[in-house]
């Protein structure tokens, strides 16, 4: 396996640092059957949880935590995070090995969890330098990507302790409205898209269908791919997952599957605009095909998965814009807002998820 185009650990980037004496003294203690010094790394990108490399001698590991300040209650729970991937143990192989938690706040600020690394290949939004990747290769990964979301749809919630994890009853009406409330509590400038769309979403719930295990960020950056086979070795960050709609969590994952024609905002969060990726239809006709349900009404899916994320995106523009964050990378969120919600509002008009020109 060529080491450059592994996913690569850094440098701890500034005020996220985790060597203090008494974390040290805990991990060397969790640890105590690896040799060696202990080396902590940073993975980069993501704009949620933080991820570091907890090296000691020729053993990797994983750590998982929130960022500083984050509302552990919600979507950066380390706990549900974990027992998460506990649940899937012994039924889906394409995780990690969770270790161990650590569920206080007394080391690290906020609780954490250690996995097993698995090293592959982790796409992003720019191809890894070395790796040659042409048109038949993300045919193949598309292709790799949406049957493993089918197979992760058709797990067995009653048997296995899933559904304990959500409340499948209600769940679109839910998700509607507390997306909606989110944006306008973080709204900066107007965009009638946004609010003509939360308007028809509120007005056109589908019927419920049978709930599974859903993951709620399925994309690309949270695979850890084979690089000579583009095989999924491990789907990571769990931390969104819950019981309900199949078709809500491929609908947000769409929101993100920028085409070619899709505005430049979009398309610099992935590479599914490259050429050989399926089309937002065709992935929607592979998934009908793999997972049985029916996919005839999902122009709703995909509206309410471009809104979601344009929320997403201005949330953290609204924090950026108010002074609680300085990262650059924040500032032309606000563009990542507009686009989703054009592309909402384009296939509302169109009654279609692409080809709105």
């Amino acid at each position: 396996m060529d080491q450059n185009i592994i996913d690569q650990a850094q440098s701890v980037r500034s005020g996220e640092n985790i060597n203090t004496p008494g974390f040290l003294s805990f991990i060397n203690e969790k640890l105590y059957n690896h040799k060696g010094e202990i080396e902590i790394l940073q993975f980069p990108g993501g704009y949620s949880n933080l991820t570091y490399l907890i090296k000691k001698g020729e053993a990797e590991f994983v750590l998982r935590k929130p960022p500083r300040g984050a509302n552990i209650k919600s979507a950066h729970d380390m706990g549900r995070e974990f027992k998460v991937l506990n649940l899937l143990k012994p039924i889906y192989n394409k995780i990690p090995e969770p270790l161990f938690i650590y569920d206080n706040e007394d080391l690290l600020g906020a609780p954490f969890y250690v996995m097993e690394r698995v090293k592959g290949l982790i796409l992003r939004n720019q191809i890894p330098k070395g790796l040659k990747l042409n048109s038949e290769s993300f045919r193949q990964l598309s292709i790799n990507t949406i049957e493993n979301l089918a197979q992760l749809h058709n797990l067995n919630i009653e048997t296995t302790g899933l559904k304990a994890l959500g409340k499948p009853e209600g769940y679109i009406i839910r998700q509607v409205e507390g997306w909606v409330k989110r944006y306008f509590n973080a709204e900066t400038d107007q965009i009638p898209a946004m609010n003509e769309t939360a308007d028809w979403m509120k007005n056109n719930i589908p019927d419920e269908v049978a709930p599974a295990l859903i993951h709620n960020d399925y994309k690309y950056d949270n695979l850890v791919l084979d690089p000579e086979s583009l095989e999924i070795k491990a789907l990571l960050d769990w931390e969104m997952a819950t019981v309900g709609d199949p078709l809500m969590d491929l609908g947000t994952s769409l929101g993100y599957w920028a085409e070619p024609d899709d505005h430049p905002a979009l398309k610099a969060f992935g590479l599914t605009h490259i050429e050989g990726n399926l089309t937002r239809q065709e992935v929607v006709e592979l998934y009908g095909k793999k997972s049985g349900r029916n996919i005839d009404k999902f122009v709703f899916y995909y509206v309410f998965g471009s809104f979601k994320i344009a929320v997403i995106a201005q949330q953290i523009y609204a924090r950026f814009k108010k002074g609680l964050t300085k990262d650059p990378r924040f500032a032309n969120l606000i563009f990542v807002t507009r686009a989703c919600a054009d592309n909402a509002a384009n296939a509302i008009k169109y009654n279609r998820i692409n080809n709105f020109k």
